[in-house]
């Protein structure tokens, strides 16, 4: 088998050759037909996370190893399923759940392995996708895929599953008004999901004037450049002066973090997703005198996984796929995506 690892931070991932691993047990073996191409894999290149002030948490401090295979946005097809796997065949299309646990601590117990004290995910803790086969520990991370292409399923692995929860999460206090910040690949999924399962007006915020069109095309009720002087009042006035009910934040970033703040109205819900980061300072008497909600979203559960493809193959949602690249030019992919040079997602096709 093929695959393209990352040997270290910000050297450039590495073609590697080596025997196709047989499955046992409940492992699937599964050949890859499209990888997404993610925000999480450019940190794993990177080798962290800026938690601002000058302070940097390094992947390897989380207990990442390298060399390692990223890609965790795995569509496929079952290649060979072990003795004690079930129910899945050869040949059967399926996306893989990546965010596998310890199945002990409590977070796993109550179905959540995303949140996992000791998470295995793939493609971070355990080699992924960027692959022409990757090994699945257990059938019960596989889910069938009929009705929806291996392309537009990735993202409904990570970012799209990442947005369902965030908007689930905001949508608690049955919002009038919902602020998207952000119009990636994570926030333009965020605004179908918001049109799909909210009653809310969606206003989105972006830098980008050709990214807030494709929000509009994706339903946003109404759109905001924050680079424009007066990006807030805009906002406040569409909210009728009183403020958003619910921001979601899929960028993260000290400017984005103040300006949802800002906006926030009284007993607002700020879900906060992106890992661009840094840090904010912020006035702390505000939160109790305005009895605001803030939280964070990361990922999903394996029912969420379900529950985002059913949507998908309702044609309820529609992913943006606007790029593909071989596994030979993993290493563009990613230099793309850091330049911000994707709109919507990019997909590797081993």
């Amino acid at each position: 088998m093929n695959s393209a690892k990352i040997v270290g931070p910000g050297e450039p991932l590495t073609a590697v050759s080596t025997e196709t691993p047989r499955p046992s047990g409940e492992q699937v073996l599964v050949k890859v037909d499209a990888v997404g191409v993610c925000h999480s894999d450019l940190h794993l290149w990177e080798g962290g996370y800026d938690l601002g002030d000058g302070k940097f948490m390094k992947v390897t401090d989380r207990g990442v190893k390298y060399p390692v295979t990223p890609g965790h946005e795995i569509a496929g097809t079952v290649e060979e399923a072990g003795g004690e796997a079930s129910g899945f065949s050869k040949g059967d299309r399926v996306l893989v759940y990546p965010w596998i646990g310890c199945t002990e601590c409590p977070a796993c117990a109550a179905g959540n392995e995303n949140l996992c004290d000791t998470p295995r995910s793939m493609g971070i803790f355990q080699d992924g996708g960027y692959a022409d086969y990757v090994m699945i520990p257990s059938y019960r991370y596989l889910a069938m895929l009929d009705g929806v292409g291996a392309d537009t399923a990735t993202s409904l692995a990570c970012s799209g599953l990442t947005a369902y929860t965030a908007i689930k999460k905001a949508n608690a206090n049955s919002p009038e008004y919902m602020v998207i910040i952000g119009a990636g690949g994570l926030g333009l999924m965020g605004i179908q999901v918001a049109k799909a399962i909210t009653k809310a007006k969606v206003i989105c915020v972006d830098l980008d004037d050709e990214k807030l069109r494709t929000a509009s095309e994706m339903g946003a009720d109404h759109t905001v450049n924050s680079k424009e002087p007066g990006a807030d009042k805009a906002i406040m006035s569409i909210c009728n002066q009183k403020g958003a009910d619910s921001v979601v934040d899929f960028v993260n970033a000290p400017p984005t973090a103040r300006l949802g703040l800002d906006i926030l109205r009284k007993r607002g819900n700020m879900v906060m997703v992106g890992l661009f980061g840094g840090s904010i300072e912020m006035s702390l008497v505000t939160i109790p005198l305005k009895s605001i909600v803030i939280q964070g979203a990361y990922t999903g559960n394996y029912t969420d996984m379900t529950e985002l493809i059913k949507l998908a193959r309702d044609g309820v949602i529609n992913p943006i796929i606007s790029k593909k690249y071989t596994l030979a030019e993993a290493n563009d992919a990613l230099t793309a995506l850091k330049e911000r040079k994707i709109i919507g997602r990019a997909v590797i096709n081993p």
